[in-house]
């Protein structure tokens, strides 16, 4: 089953439109996808998504799950702008083998290989959590939350924000992490012996440390505070520590 939705914003204000609210330049689309996120005033995520341009309109790559949401913002925002959002017939698909013609790089990591917007379904059969665990990249609800600020997920590191561009919904709170503050808590790769729920507590010397995530082959990854990831922690049975 798909687990990805395209939306396609068209009209003569769709690029204004969405560059005045997510966290990349829009403009970067005309030279392959971008990826980036829409977040709430006070900085926190409420969606992750690639976009590419489709002729003079714009294709939204995102979680199935919070395309409705995004949808929903999306139209809240429009306002006045003359910006039509519909649903795409087009399907997504990705995968690591041979990039189809007209796929696109992933803009986030070498190793996440392509994605293709097609009318038919030319999806591989990678097995992903392996390569997000390896490459430390957070998946939409899973390492990405509500209570997520993008900054502590890496998002600088899987260029899904642009500090130079204009304004943006949260884009204050984006740029005090950047430059006001040390991050003291963020997304890491811990190696894990034995297992232990999504979302199971981390402790260190029984202090609070973080919360785990996606497992896969003797790694893990986690949301850690750092002044406390330095040893020996647990989460439920399982033993980990940072690598």
């Amino acid at each position: 089953m798909n687990t990805r939705t395209l939306l396609r914003l068209s009209g003569p204000d769709a690029n204004d439109f969405l560059q005045g609210l997510i966290t990349n330049d829009v403009s970067k689309a005309k030279d392959g996808l971008v990826y980036a996120a829409l977040l709430t005033p006070q900085g926190k995520f409420i969606a992750d998504f690639f976009v590419a341009t489709d002729g003079d309109a714009l294709l939204i790559d995102v979680a199935a799950s919070h395309a409705p949401t995004l949808a929903q913002r999306l139209t809240m925002y429009r306002l006045r702008a003359d910006v039509q959002i519909e649903e795409s017939p087009l399907v997504v698909s990705r995968g690591t083998g041979p990039a189809p013609n007209g796929s696109f790089p992933d803009p986030r990591h070498s190793a996440l290989g392509w994605r293709l917007y097609s009318d038919t379904d030319q999806s591989d059969d990678t097995d992903w959590d392996p390569l997000r665990v390896a490459h430390v990249i957070p998946e939409t609800g899973i390492e990405l939350t509500p209570d997520t600020y993008i900054l502590e997920a890496g998002f600088e590191r899987l260029n899904g924000i642009d500090f130079r561009k204009g304004c943006y919904v949260g884009q204050e709170i984006a740029a005090r992490m950047k430059h006001k503050t040390e991050l003291k808590k963020g997304l890491a790769q811990v190696s894990i012996e034995g297992t232990a729920p999504i979302g199971a507590d981390i402790t260190a010397d029984g202090k609070p440390a973080g919360t785990l995530y996606t497992q896969s082959n003797g790694l893990a990854l986690a949301h850690l505070r750092f002044d406390r990831a330095t040893g020996e922690m647990q989460a439920g049975t399982a033993t980990l520590y940072r690598t």
